[in-house]
């Protein structure tokens, strides 16, 4: 199946792969489309999958005592996404997964990615490899936003993010950045 490509690419850079794993990897995973705003995870609700991005972006964000959205982490094509804390835990999420824009996806239920990865290297270093980046990520992203100011912040969104300002509306990229979308409008005009 050609959208499966994208998929087997991924997991290829980081363990070969045979006939036999990539048919069991078509067999776990289901093809899915979505529309802009869609959500695939509410705050209080399980985290029960794990979505790998064909083609479109999520975002990953909680709501503030103010009613403000965080956003945590924007997911981009060839990237897999999940509230892990919910996922790995079992208790609800305190997260939202949004869809950007239209996006298409390949998912798989929590016990079955769970059981490949007990038995398939290439999906047990898929996992890992979705650990270390999650961690990775989320330590760049503070120490990064520590003292920087905000046209620095936009310079490293930017190096992480090639392209995203086309994509992605103002207003999300500003809470990302933890700015106004005033301040991300001025900014821009100045890099």
């Amino acid at each position: 199946m050609k959208e499966f490509g994208p998929l087997y690419a991924y997991i290829e850079k980081l363990h070969p792969l045979n006939e036999e794993v990539k048919e069991r990897i078509v067999k776990s995973f289901v093809f899915k489309r979505i529309s802009k705003n869609e959500f695939l995870l509410q705050e209080g609700e399980v985290c029960k999958f794990n979505y790998f991005i064909l083609k479109g972006s999520l975002r990953l964000y909680k709501i503030d005592p103010k009613g403000e959205e965080l956003i945590r982490y924007f997911a981009l094509e060839n990237k897999f996404v999940s509230n892990l804390t919910s996922f790995i835990t079992g208790l609800p999420s305190e997260e939202f997964i949004q869809a950007n824009e239209k996006t298409e996806l390949l998912y798989i239920p929590k016990a079955v990615f769970l059981e490949l990865v007990e038995n398939l290297p290439a999906i047990n270093r898929v996992y890992r490899n979705m650990l270390e980046k999650a961690y990775i990520t989320s330590q760049k992203r503070i120490y990064q936003f520590q003292g920087l100011n905000a046209v620095d912040r936009l310079r490293w969104l930017l190096e992480e993010y090639p392209g995203i300002l086309s994509r992605i509306p103002n207003r999300l990229v500003a809470s990302y950045l933890g700015i106004t979308p005033y301040t991300l409008s001025r900014i821009k005009s100045e890099l």
